[in-house]
Parts: C-alpha cells; structure tokens; sequence
C-alpha cells in the first residue's frame, strides 16, 4: 500500500466537493478498491468514504417501492428487505462471505459493476431506478458493459428504488473460490410481465434475457422456458467455464429461479 488521504464526510455535499480533489475516489465498502490498491492497479490520491452519510443508509419502503441507500451493507439489506422482497434479501444474503455482506454496499457493487457481480441482475431485473445527486436512471440505461455505467465522473449513487414484484427469485452458480455468479439468473413477475436478467455469463456484463421474459409473462412456470436456450457467442470463457457451459447455464439458472419463485 502507498500513502493517500481519508476523508469521511458527512453530508452528501460534503461528499461531492471532495470529490472535485485532484484524484479522488469514492469509497464504499472498499470490497474491490482496497484489494485493487494493494496489487497497485489504482492509486488515487484521496479516498472518500461514503459510509458516514446518514441520507445514503437504510431501507425504506413506500407503497409498491422499496428504496434502499447506496451506502447499505449486504447484510442491512439481506436482514431488512426480507419483510418485502425476500427474493432481493435472499440475494444480498448469498453475496460473498459475512465479512464482505458486512462491509459491502449496494452502491459500490452498483458503481463497479462487475460482470459477476449479484446486485445488477436485481436492479436490471426489477426495472429499479438508480438516484444520483444528479438525476434520476433507469436500470435499462444504467449497465453499458464490462465494469462501465452511465455513471458520470464524481457522481454519487445515493439511493435504488425498486419496484416489489409479485414472485421474485435469484439462483446463481457459485464460483466457490470468490463466491461471485459463474451465471446467476434474477427473475421478477409483475402484474403486467416477467423481467429475467442474466449475470456472470457474459462479456457485456449483466443483461436480460428477452426471450425467457416472453415465454414466463405467457406462462410463469420452469416448463415455460424449458427447451430456451441463449448463444455462446459473446458468453465468457474461462478456467471456470467455457462460453458454451455458461450459455447452458442461464437457462438451467433461470429455471431454477422461477421455481424458487413460483
């Protein structure tokens, strides 16, 4: 590690006029960061810890909406968002290990969108919108590939709004060495439709399965998608997994889910 500033600021303008500093970084969880500035592949200047922000904490719920601060733990999240969305509970209850569910948050894994990653597939699942201190995003414009949003520079995720849905579950795959989704598949039935978002498997990060979402809004059962299949093409091939193997498994995850929802 190398020398940097810390700054804990309380406000979320606070945050946002440290943020102007010459190289600085936010600082959620620090779950990615901190391990990234070990190895010396990122060596800002000044970290911001957003955590200290009461506004960008806890989980609320009006109506049909569940909002959830940006600064929230896994583990806030898995244990207060089981009363109204247990398939979104039992997803932030199946990240990492209690250590990384304790100090991860929902914004940083947002603002880092790694292809891997569980939260996307809830918020692309659910159609959520994303809250900055800008404006207002939603998911279908908020993931735009491998490790990028429409995040733009020094902007902050304050808080996701999620719409609950009628039945929703989240089935993953688990790479067991980093617990991350070898492919994870979120399923989200609502009153006018099925939304199905993929994650771990391809090069383009998170994404929905359109044709899945087609056959479960006709009928919401695993023989609805039966016999479904995704190309390989563009799927991620690793030690873990060839393409192939992981196109296979998005629709085994995915049937997987909506029997867990159903």
């Amino acid at each position: 590690m190398y020398n940097f500033e810390f700054t804990k600021p309380s406000t979320i303008d606070e945050a946002v006029a440290a943020l102007k500093g010459d190289e600085a970084q936010a600082l959620g969880g620090g779950q990615t960061l901190i391990p990234t500035m070990k190895q010396r592949l990122a060596s800002p200047a000044t970290l911001v810890s957003l955590t200290g922000i009461p506004e960008m904490q806890g989980v609320c719920r009006d109506g049909g909406t569940l909002s959830i601060g940006g600064a929230t733990p896994h583990a806030v999240v898995a244990r207060e968002a089981a009363a109204h969305f247990p398939g979104l509970a039992a997803l932030a209850r199946g990240i990492g290990d209690p250590a990384v569910r304790n100090r991860g948050t929902l914004g940083g894994s947002l603002a880092n969108n790694d292809p891997s990653a569980c939260y996307p597939s809830a918020v692309l699942g659910t159609g959520a919108t994303v809250k900055t201190n800008l404006r207002s995003i939603a998911a279908d414009d908020y993931f735009q590939g491998m490790f990028s949003t429409a995040l733009d520079e020094g902007e902050i995720i304050i808080s996701v709004d999620f719409p609950i849905p009628e039945k929703s579950a989240y089935a993953k795959f688990l790479q067991p060495a980093s617990r991350f989704a070898l492919t994870g598949a979120f399923v989200a039935k609502f009153a006018d439709g099925v939304r199905v978002a993929i994650t771990g498997a391809s090069e383009d990060g998170v994404f929905r399965w359109t044709e899945a979402e087609e056959a479960l809004s006709s009928e919401f059962s695993a023989d609805a998608v039966r016999g479904l299949s995704v190309s390989a093409h563009g799927m991620i091939g690793d030690i873990h997994g060839t393409p192939e193997y992981r196109a296979h498994l998005v629709g085994v995850m995915t049937r997987r889910a909506v029997e867990a929802a159903a």
